[in-house]
């Protein structure tokens, strides 16, 4: 297993690690990051891990660069996890905003860059993904997929943990249809964020019994 005892574990990307959490207490939202905070609380109490939620719906990377100190490095966790990307895509087709597969990269780069060099902290990289509902979700493949494969060098290089969250929701959508699991093709219900949290528990090396 990855935690240890007095780990410091942020969450941090964009609204599906957000979730309508309260900003003036230390609120973990209504998504994955409760869920996953909540079982290795009930399963691992003697641990002792302090968990920080630092998502804000509509960010990009661009925005996780703008408050990277304040809302990761000032916090010093042991291990940062890190979901972006929808909206650095959605952006191009909901208002003409491009931001190119080289702009994400070095954006990325540079917050991956910013916590091994000042935290030394262990790195979690969760893919964005986008399911084909409504049906104009299929032309963000497109621009999505170079993105997807970014966050996927990028952990090889920074030797991060990878949640592959884009083949494992299209694996679920064999089971149910797509919109049971993210209605709008992007944020996902309830058992879509279970999903997420159970993934990233296993990356963590955390099976559930």
């Amino acid at each position: 297993m990855l935690l240890s005892k007095g780990e410091v574990v942020l969450f941090i990307g964009d609204s599906i690690t957000d979730v309508k959490r309260d900003r003036e207490t230390n609120d973990l939202g209504k998504g994955y990051a409760m869920m996953a905070a909540g079982l290795i609380g009930a399963y691992y109490p003697e641990l002792d891990i302090t968990f920080y939620n630092r998502g804000i719906g509509g960010n990009r990377v661009s925005d996780l660069q703008n408050r990277w100190q304040q809302d990761c490095l000032d916090l010093n966790p042991t291990l940062v996890s890190i979901y972006i990307g929808i909206n650095d895509c959605w952006r191009r087709y909901s208002q003409n905003e491009v931001v190119t597969v080289e702009q994400f990269e070095a954006g990325y780069r540079d917050l991956l860059t910013q916590t091994k060099e000042k935290l030394n902290a262990k790195l979690v990289m969760m893919e964005p993904f986008v399911l084909p509902v409504p049906e104009d979700r299929k032309q963000w493949r497109e621009d999505l997929d170079p993105k997807i494969n970014v966050v996927r060098e990028l952990a090889r290089e920074f030797n991060a943990l990878l949640v592959p969250l884009d083949g494992l929701f299209a694996q679920a959508s064999t089971r149910r249809e797509s919109s049971y699991w993210a209605d709008d093709g992007v944020h996902p219900s309830p058992a879509g964020h279970a999903l997420i949290a159970r993934a990233w528990l296993n990356a963590v090396g955390i099976e559930l019994k």
